[in-house]
This record gives structure tokens, C-alpha cells and sequence, in this order.
């Protein structure tokens, strides 16, 4: 798990990953199903996320760890925490189970209200590990496992433990911050949740409103019937011409005639569907099962 901390480069910002992480967000939904996904619907609590000072540091990490394990629907996993100097900010060791061992970065002693931030990731790869769920490369497995832990309901420490002034820059993941966000967006439209109120780092939630604005631009895209007049007559043109892809590269064409029809990736799951040119249609996504009201 990467750590961009104090001593190193600027936080990267802006969308740098999002097809990796649209890619992840389809792959969850293949693996665990619409049914499994929503089993996810309660996030991973604040309280239990909160360590006091006073709070013993091994017990309390074993007690985060344990929340995290019953928020990621581990029952039979346990999680051994140790601390030690290192480069990143934790590390896992993926075995057979049902101990797996946790690694934290010493900093974590003191730095105690980002610790349930770093073991959500580490978790989240168990989680993964388990599920035999994985990307092509190592770079995308890490990508894959930020949005797991977003999408899932426990990645929004890793958002909430994003800070960054004149002094400090801090981001934990390997997502931007307002991929974080985007991915937390997503969540929040399925299942009708709110993170906002959960971040206590106002970076964080800055980040967190401007992934928003882009997961809901994927709301109004083309073909679907709440894109915007520009994008509508970009669609137009591109149907007329019978070009091969849309040039917003959403979406593309098929056949020709009265057989052309369109296909586009579903702006909650990323499935693509493919839809007659006919006008005002209404489909179901298979893999999501949103309804999605589209002029093709």
C-alpha cells in the first residue's frame, strides 16, 4: 500500500485511473452479484473506527481490525496486527488463512486516527484473496482494491485520512482523492447513502464533492435520456454518420440500417448494453438491474 506522506512528492490529484476503476467497479458486480453488493449496504461505522490515546495500541488495532473483518463479511478471518519501521503504510501477507498477518508502519503508534485507514486496505486484499478477484497487474490489483474497500463501504477512512496544506501532504491508497470520492459517489447513488457527514479532514471532503460532480456526469451521457442538449447533438451526429464509436468514446455503433443499433456501458455497474436505434427506450441493466430510461 502506497503512502504519499509529509517528506514525499504532492498528493496526485484529478482522474487519472477512472477506467481502472470503472473496470473494478463491473468486476465487483460480476463476482458478488447484485445481491452481493447490496449486502454491503452497512458502512463500516465511525465509532468503530475511533482510537483513543489512552486506548491500548495492540488491542485496539486487533479491535479496528476485527470491526473491519465482520463490515467486509470475513467471519472466519483473523487478523494479526504488528507494528514495525517501514516504507509504506501496511502490508498483508495472503495465505490460506484463517490468520493472516497485518504489518503497520510504526508512524501509526501515534498516528492513531488513520490506523482503521490503512487496515481497510489491507483487509479489502484479504477480502479480494479470497474471493479469487484480481486484475490483470499488480498496478491494477491495487486500483481494484481501493474501489473494493470505496465501493464496499469501508474505503471512506482511506478518503477521510487524505490531508494536505502548506505543510503536510498525506493520502493513503493508491486511488486520487477524487477518484475516492467518484467511487464513494457511486456507493452513495446505489444504495442511497451520504458519506459527507463521515469526514473529519475537509480536504477530504472537497475531494469527495468533486468525484460527485463526475460520477454524476455519467448520469448524463449519451444515449441516456438525461444527457444535455450538447451531448444529445453530439450523439446525433455521430448516429447520422454512422460512425464506428461516438467520439465520447462511450458509446458505439453497430450494424447499419434498420438493424444499427448502440452499445454503452451502464453509468451504475459499467456493464455494456446494447439497444436498437429506435428513439425513447427504456432498459434493464442484466448485471445491475437499474432501470435506465435512454433515447437511442
Amino acid at each position: 500500500m502506497t503512502d504519499n506522506g509529509r517528506h514525499n512528492s504532492p498528493v496526485q490529484h484529478g482522474f487519472a485511473h477512472l477506467e481502472t476503476v470503472r473496470a473494478s467497479i463491473t468486476a465487483l458486480f460480476r463476482r458478488l452479484s447484485h445481491e452481493g453488493i447490496r449486502a454491503y449496504e452497512t458502512p463500516f461505522s465511525p465509532a468503530d473506527a475511533a482510537f483513543e490515546d489512552t486506548e491500548d495500541l495492540h488491542l485496539g488495532a486487533h479491535r479496528v481490525a476485527s470491526a473491519m473483518v465482520r463490515a467486509l463479511h470475513l467471519p472466519d478471518a483473523r487478523m494479526v496486527v504488528s507494528f514495525r519501521p517501514m516504507t509504506e503504510a501496511a502490508t498483508v501477507e495472503l495465505a490460506a488463512g484463517p490468520e493472516y498477518f497485518i504489518e503497520v508502519n510504526d508512524r501509526f503508534r501515534t498516528h492513531r486516527r488513520d490506523l482503521a485507514a490503512a487496515l481497510a486496505h489491507e483487509v479489502t486484499h484479504v477480502l479480494l484473496h479470497r474471493l479469487d478477484l484480481r486484475l490483470p497487474t499488480t498496478a491494477a490489483n491495487e486500483i481494484l482494491t481501493d474501489t473494493a474497500a470505496a465501493y464496499l463501504g469501508v474505503g471512506w477512512l482511506l478518503l477521510d485520512a487524505y490531508r494536505e496544506d502548506a505543510l503536510t501532504h498525506q493520502k493513503l491508497g493508491y486511488l486520487t482523492p477524487e477518484e475516492f470520492g467518484y467511487v464513494l459517489a457511486k456507493r452513495g447513488s446505489l444504495l442511497g447513502e451520504d458519506p459527507s457527514t463521515w469526514f473529519t479532514s475537509p480536504q477530504a471532503y472537497e475531494a469527495y464533492v468533486r468525484g460527485r460532480a463526475r460520477a454524476a456526469r455519467d448520469l448524463r451521457r449519451a444515449p441516456l435520456a438525461a444527457a444535455g442538449r450538447a451531448e444529445r447533438l453530439r450523439y446525433a451526429m455521430d448516429r447520422r454518420a454512422g460512425a464506428a464509436a461516438g467520439r465520447a468514446a462511450a458509446y458505439r455503433f453497430e450494424g447499419r440500417g434498420a438493424d444499427l443499433r448502440v452499445s454503452f456501458p451502464c453509468p451504475v455497474c459499467g456493464q455494456r448494453l446494447r439497444l436498437p436505434v429506435r428513439g425513447p427506450v427504456r432498459a434493464r441493466c442484466g448485471l445491475c438491474r437499474t432501470v435506465l430510461e435512454c433515447d437511442t
